[in-house]
């Protein structure tokens, strides 16, 4: 399906399409998108799949405007990196349409050359040449310039990552943030459109990937270029992303703002993803629902639907705060960890459901304290269907306390 009705004149061998896209289109890709400066990347209804085994992708639709990061998320599997491969012109085009800056990079009959793509790439091992100085690393895809073209451009790049004095070393002499940062400056030199990133940042360590990831947004920002990282990490995307696209089996389940998807999340899916939460199934009657912490609204749900209700630890009140709601429930406190600015509790209710809450009290309550819990309802998620009706990426009230917490997405 081609989601934004684009038709090509392109020939088998062409280098350029026979039909160009409008310019109408070129902001339109998903229902987060409000830019309507031209699009860096326009990616339309990519369907792949491998040796028959049915679709790795199915309907794909992405847009990526100048200046911006994208993250591209989701589990191992569900077609991210594959995606990527067809964008930067590795993998052959089944169905769909890749347009880059101006160019139409793919489309039925059409395939331009990666090389040809004016496409920056980084990858996961930076897939630096050891036998190679650092500027000719950095020069390696601008063969198109003479030697001290080249040669200059590069150390600019280098410049721009603040390695400029490592010019004439090897990558093997170097630390795995300075290699990743070799890797970044290379992405760069061409002055490309588009920017894919793929797993970067993985092969750090939690503090130099902090440090890393700042100084990577500010080069990205500086360059100008249109940034599609793929990351399975909730928190690097939240983090690095003014506009993250979940990914689940094949299809993009939902794009938006990281404070969109974490608030508004369009399905249980995509509320696991993002941290852990409390899950409640039951059934529609006279559009409630009754769950372990009271009647939650359900409207427009059919009567003997069933239904589930969601809700982040952050947004279980606890003690004054659940008491003033007039819904309070009561429990007694069966597992308390201080986590630097925020304190995780389970509390055990009296009907035995356990629910976890995160509180910034300093004066959070200790394990066996009985305390009063609500939920907040400004902060609750209903979704049709019941709790096996999505594969579960986390579910606290399945879990002891300690295991919830090392499964915690974000630990302050």
């Amino acid at each position: 399906m081609k989601r934004f009705g684009l038709t090509f004149g392109a020939r088998a061998g062409e280098s350029t399409p026979a039909i160009a896209l409008p310019d109408d289109l070129l902001a339109q890709s998903c229902a987060a998108c409000e830019r309507q400066d031209a699009a860096a990347l326009v990616v339309d209804g990519l369907r792949h799949e491998y040796g028959g085994q049915g679709a790795t992708l199915q309907d794909v639709s992405l847009c990526l405007h100048p200046g911006e990061i994208v993250a591209l998320v989701g589990p191992s599997g569900c077609g991210k990196t594959t995606t990527l491969r067809l964008i930067a012109g590795l993998e052959r085009l089944q169905e769909g349409a890749l347009r880059i800056g101006g160019m139409m990079a793919a489309a039925s009959g059409l395939h331009v050359p990666a090389e040809n793509r004016n496409i920056g790439m980084m990858f996961q091992d930076y897939a630096l040449f050891p036998h190679l100085t650092v500027a000719e690393n950095v020069a390696f895809g601008l063969g198109r310039l003479d030697s001290n073209q080249r040669r200059e451009q590069a150390l600019e790049a280098l410049a721009d990552v603040g390695l400029a004095e490592f010019a004439d070393r090897y990558p093997t002499t170097m630390s795995g943030g300075q290699q990743q940062r070799v890797a970044l400056a290379r992405a760069l030199a061409p002055r490309p459109n588009v920017v894919l990133l793929d797993e970067p940042f993985s092969g750090l360590d939690a503090e130099l990937r902090r440090s890393v990831r700042s100084d990577a947004i500010h080069l990205l920002k500086a360059a100008g270029a249109a940034a599609l990282m793929v990351t399975h990490d909730p928190e690097e995307a939240l983090f690095m992303a003014e506009r993250i696209a979940v990914m689940r089996d094949g299809r993009i389940e939902q794009c938006d703002t990281p404070k969109a998807l974490y608030d508004h999340p369009a399905s249980p899916y995509v509320a696991r993803f993002f941290s852990e939460v409390n899950e409640f199934a039951g059934t529609v009657r006279a559009n409630l629902i009754r769950t372990p912490m009271g009647l939650v609204e359900a409207p427009g749900m059919a009567d003997g639907a069933q239904a589930l209700v969601m809700a982040r630890p952050e947004h279980i009140l606890v003690g004054e705060a659940a008491l003033e709601t007039g819904a309070s429930f009561a429990g007694n406190v069966s597992f308390a960890r201080w986590l630097g600015r925020t304190a995780l509790i389970e509390v055990r209710l009296e009907t035995g459901e356990a629910v976890f809450a995160r509180i910034s009290d300093k004066n959070w309550p200790g394990e066996g304290e009985a305390v009063e819990v609500a939920l907040d309802p400004e902060h609750v998620h209903v979704f049709a269907g019941d709790r096996d009706a999505a594969p579960v990426i986390a579910d606290m009230g399945k879990r002891d306390g300690a295991n919830a917490l090392g499964n915690l997405a974000f630990s302050g």
